[in-house]
């Protein structure tokens, strides 16, 4: 099996003594390369703490996690940089755009970083969110739901074999969220990317390939969707 992310016995732990917290305890999981993964659970389960260790955010306190060929408890912080540079493209719930940049020029800004021709990579994939006619405008321009999907530019644009989001759509109305989670999902169909999303919402586990349900720090549950449906035909 090609994988995208594989991790063994990872746990995360913050503070010590009487302030200690387990925000992971020796989760194991793999996750296919090119399938729309959800982690699910409420708030605290660990979610965004285990997002955070598979785009080496953060290191973990123990364990080890494996992605696109880099070994990530094994890397300094230079390789760590590299790593979230050439392997990964980010999307979080507040979309964390320059204001006083362009919808262009902010995914131009990460553009720049990873080199090759700038100005036709950007107006490549900002055609390909559906913003060709908006590239100029500033956020505050711009709705939420486009503003989003800048965002989604801005971490394609790098051309990274993994996506991941945390809260897409939580800042969302359900129009404009079911329209940025078909948007992901089309990019995991037709690009062979993987993507991995962190949410509490029960009902985009509909349209994932695998659900990985986390719990006070563990999974508690994976399952894989033979046949996950359309974001439009989900009751949001």
């Amino acid at each position: 099996m090609n994988l995208a992310v594989k991790a063994k016995q990872l746990t995360k732990t913050y503070g010590e003594d009487d302030t200690e917290v387990q925000a992971l305890n020796d989760v194991s999981f793999e996750i296919p390369r090119g399938e729309f993964v959800v982690l699910q659970g409420a708030s605290g389960s660990g979610k965004t703490t285990l997002l955070n260790q598979i785009g080496a955010l953060e290191p973990p306190t123990s364990g080890e996690v494996e992605s696109n060929g880099f070994r990530l408890n094994g890397l300094d912080d230079d390789g760590r940089t590299e790593y979230r540079l050439k392997s990964v493209g980010f999307i979080f719930q507040f979309y964390n755009l320059v204001p006083s940049l362009t919808a262009y020029e902010n995914v131009a800004l990460i553009a720049e970083l990873t080199g090759g021709d700038v100005e036709e990579r950007t107006e490549q994939v900002l055609h390909s969110v559906g913003l060709g006619d908006r590239m100029n405008h500033f956020p505050g321009q711009l709705s939420g739901g486009e503003q989003q999907r800048v965002s989604i530019a801005r971490g394609l644009v790098k051309n990274p074999p993994l996506m991941l989001c945390d809260e897409p759509t939580g800042a969302l109305d359900t129009e404009t969220g079911t329209q940025v989670l078909s948007l992901l999902r089309d990019i995991t169909d037709t690009g062979d990317r993987t993507i991995v999303v962190v949410t509490h919402n029960t009902q985009i586990s509909k349209i994932a390939n695998r659900v990985i349900e986390l719990r006070d720090g563990e999974i508690v549950g994976t399952h894989h969707n033979d046949d996950p449906k359309s974001p439009d035909d989900v009751a949001w």
